[in-house]
């Protein structure tokens, strides 16, 4: 089915099913995602809508993850209130829609420090993980925003025990933090190794382990 920008949602919905693929769905499933379409073909349907906000809205409000992954990509990231961000930060709780919520969304407003704050203040571990997301983010972007000392205080801490999701979260801002900040990088990958969270996470050939020693060395011998 061909979609236009004065698609509706049901026409949306019935390109979703004539996408759907039982391969691609049972792999997304061991991911913790409940949708079965290709994900290039779902972003050639979202090119083809254009942006569109109150498309976006409605396509978010079925509760369905396909078209909300289509409501993230024609969303217009400008539009919303910091209220609405936590509102479909509350509903994107599978790995895909939170991902594609903060890279398209949340990262895209000059909200997220006041989301992320937010975020850190919940106690769903699956918005925890959210926050310590963006906080990697910062450790990046805007670390003169960030106490660093004190986020390694608290992954020394608590990271060993996180739920999966937010431990992956707070890892990652542990090795963002060793990656760039040079003088706390001998502390964060005495954490790292202390710890040994990830130490056996299967990687790819090509691919850098997420264990964040090994992480932090080889993106800073990269960088240079």
């Amino acid at each position: 089915m061909e979609l236009t920008p004065q698609s509706s949602v049901r026409d949306v919905q019935l390109a979703l099913e004539e996408l759907e693929d039982p391969k691609h769905r049972t792999i997304n499933e061991k991911h913790g995602d409940d949708f079965g379409v290709n994900l290039s073909k779902l972003r050639a349907l979202a090119k083809a809508l254009k942006s569109n906000q109150e498309l976006a809205d409605a396509l978010w409000a079925t509760s369905d993850t396909g078209c909300r992954l289509v409501a993230l990509l024609i969303a217009k990231p400008r539009t919303f209130t910091v209220e609405k961000l936590q509102a479909w930060s509350k509903d994107a709780t599978t790995p895909k829609v939170q991902a594609w919520f903060l890279n398209y969304i949340v990262k895209k407003t000059k909200l997220l420090e006041e989301l992320r704050l937010v975020l850190l203040e919940q106690e769903d571990p699956v918005q925890l993980a959210a926050g310590w997301e963006l906080t990697a983010h910062q450790v990046v972007k805007a670390p003169e925003l960030l106490d660093l000392e004190q986020l390694l205080d608290t992954i020394e801490a608590q990271m060993l025990t996180a739920p999966d999701r937010l431990q992956w979260a707070m890892n990652t801002t542990l090795a963002q933090i060793g990656i760039e900040n040079e003088a706390l990088r001998p502390r964060a990958l005495a954490i790292g190794e202390s710890l040994q969270v990830l130490a056996d996470y299967p990687t790819s050939a090509g691919c850098v382990s997420p264990f964040a020693p090994i992480w932090i060395t080889e993106m800073v011998k990269r960088k240079a």
